[in-house]
């Protein structure tokens, strides 16, 4: 009895091992023709990330006017706003934007929180070691000022020694550096004005457009431009590298828009005069 007891249940325990083989067989050969969402992501490029989200992801600080900042009802706007906006629209896609401060918007761009930051970002040889750029969309020039109490300070070499409130890691930060001023760190170009307004730094150093449209604004604010930089500094588009691709497209629009006047109205429509070039 124990011999027949053993053998059927031998025999049982087969039928389930061929059964349930030949019903796996298959479910496990489909995922083998199927690739997963996650090998899929990272097998696409950027732009064709961009593409299928149907959506561009734009870092930009929204408190450096006339660049990028809030109007009036809120809404951000700005020379940098619109020619991004307009180049996201001829590539099919929605621009969002992500506001964070100049001081963390490369680390954002290093941790794929956006896709292009869109800031008056310079196009200086050490972040071409780190980064790719678009072409150029507008030339700034750089701007020494002061309190209008000031009466020593008249050009970049007066400044050795003084205190310069600038963000840490932009242009004209490392300008004042190289002049030999301290810096005093802001976070903001309003912040900075502040400063320079009452006399908690010496100098500041910043982009001539933004302090033509800061003084424009606030025509009463005690500060004053004393030396313009006449070499101009090309700015433009920046991308983690290797985002060869969305770059190629977005200079394309880029062309497109120089091409149909659409870049030279944008930069009229902000300043009265063409700033792409």
């Amino acid at each position: 009895m124990k011999k027949l007891l053993f053998s059927a249940l031998i025999s049982s325990m087969l039928l389930g091992i061929v059964g349930c083989g030949t019903s796996g067989s298959g479910s496990t050969s489909q995922p083998n023709n199927t690739t997963p969402p996650a090998d899929q992501a990272a097998s696409q490029s950027l732009l064709e990330k961009v593409k299928a989200d149907k959506k561009l992801v734009i870092g930009t600080e929204g408190t450096y006017s006339p660049f990028t900042f809030h109007d009036e009802s809120g809404k951000l706007t700005g020379y940098d706003v619109e020619v991004v906006t307009e180049v996201a629209k001829r590539l099919g896609v929605e621009p969002v934007f992500q506001e964070t401060q100049w001081d963390a918007i490369f680390a954002g761009l290093d941790s794929k929180r956006f896709d292009v930051i869109a800031n008056q970002v310079g196009i200086r040889p050490d972040r071409q070691e780190k980064y790719d750029f678009s072409k150029p969309y507008s030339v700034s020039h750089a701007v020494l000022v002061t309190n209008k109490n000031n009466t020593t300070v008249k050009d970049f070499k007066d400044i050795k020694g003084l205190k310069a409130g600038q963000s840490m890691t932009s242009n004209y930060a490392d300008l004042a550096r190289t002049n030999g001023a301290e810096i005093v760190a802001v976070d903001s170009f309003n912040q900075a004005m502040d400063l320079i307004a009452t006399n908690r730094v010496d100098v500041v150093l910043n982009d001539n457009l933004t302090v033509l449209d800061y003084l424009k604004h606030k025509p009463d604010a005690p500060i004053q431009i004393v030396k313009k930089n006449e070499e101009g500094q090309p700015t433009a588009f920046m991308y983690r590298k290797g985002s060869t691709d969305l770059a190629d497209a977005m200079n394309k629009a880029l062309d497109e828009m120089q091409q149909d006047g659409t870049l030279k109205k944008i930069s009229e429509k902000w300043f009265g005069e063409d700033i792409s070039k």
